[in-house]
């Protein structure tokens, strides 16, 4: 279970924010430049979805309405659950930033490469990610006023600005992906590069205010291991619950791959700008359940995907459906 660089990378700049937090001048120019690489990250987001496969995969509604299902009301209802751990397991703030976490768009990436590896359903997932990371969008912050309210420091005022940063600049890429798209396919790793610096710039951001504010000193050990734990449950429950009930409303063996990827990850890419622009001074603490829970899933769905490829694929067919999966990955490499 391979620990994922980029992890590291953003470890490592939350150590550099724990040793030279941005204070005075130097933090309002971060906050400038973290607020342009939040809208330019979502305008590259824009202009990367093609418009003609999304309205194919809407072919597909019932997988993507069962993904979104998983996303934004059975996560929520979950984390909402979690509220009965305060204060045993939980403090207040890591609880508020547990809640934001299942309140995330699901991830476009990992969701392809390990339902890919797992021989599922790949267009489905790449469909199944973008259109949550489109309704994530609006769904995630108007989910976080209304479960978190007052208490994340929302107003009409945030709304605003999270279309302003986020919603503005996704659909100016859209409109220009008929001239700049092919530009951005001929250099995406050039292009992913600047995604995950703009990332990085957004978490050093995030921490060097938490630094400032004096917040780490809310956070213990214990309630780590804590979090961890409820974490790994969380995680657990929704693995299960995808693929049990990806089965029991009929789903094939490569849908229900899908479904479970897509349904049962949560997004680093967008969570962090949406919390820099939601939690601004407070955003740390709301992060850190994210970044654990990127790389807790990250972890365990390698091992799942690398499992579900040595699947009989054949057994979990139903009679008339054998031939044609058979068809379908004969000349998969596994």
């Amino acid at each position: 279970m391979p620990i994922d660089p980029y992890i590291l990378l953003l470890l490592g700049t939350v150590g550099v924010a724990a040793l030279l937090p941005a204070r005075g001048t130097g933090a309002d120019v971060a906050s400038g430049a973290s607020t342009a690489a939040i809208a330019f990250l979502f305008f590259l987001y824009g202009a990367r979805l093609s418009t003609r496969e999304a309205l194919d995969g809407l072919k597909h509604w019932r997988l993507h309405v069962t993904v979104l299902a998983c996303t934004f009301v059975i996560f929520p209802l979950l984390g909402l659950a979690s509220r009965g751990l305060v204060p045993v397991l939980l403090s207040e703030p890591l609880f508020q930033g547990l809640l934001f976490l299942t309140l995330v768009p699901s991830t476009i990436q990992s969701s392809i490469a390990f339902t890919s590896i797992a021989r599922g359903n790949v267009p489905a997932a790449i469909c199944a990610g973008s259109f949550s990371s489109l309704v994530g969008i609006v769904a995630t912050p108007l989910l976080a006023a209304s479960l978190l309210g007052s208490t994340g420091g929302f107003s009409a005022d945030s709304l605003i600005e999270i279309v302003l940063q986020l919603l503005v600049p996704f659909v100016a890429g859209q409109l220009l992906r008929r001239w700049i798209g092919g530009f951005v396919a001929r250099h995406k790793k050039a292009l992913g590069l600047v995604d995950r610096g703009s990332i990085l710039l957004v978490v050093y951001t995030a921490f060097s205010e938490g630094m400032v504010q004096g917040i780490w000193h809310q956070v213990s050990p214990a309630r780590l291991a804590g979090l961890l734990a409820v974490e790994a449950v969380l995680l657990a429950v929704m693995l299960a619950l995808t693929w049990y009930g990806a089965k029991a409303l009929r789903f094939d063996r490569e849908d229900r791959i899908a479904i479970q990827f897509a349904g049962s990850k949560k997004s680093l890419a967008a969570g962090l700008p949406m919390a820099s622009v939601l939690f601004g001074a407070h955003a740390a603490l709301a992060v850190l359940p994210l970044m654990l829970f990127h790389q807790m899933q990250l972890m365990v769905c390698a091992v799942i995907a690398k499992r579900r490829s040595h699947d009989k694929v054949l057994s979990e067919a139903a009679p008339g459906e054998a031939s044609r999966i058979a068809v379908g990955t004969g000349t998969r490499s596994g």
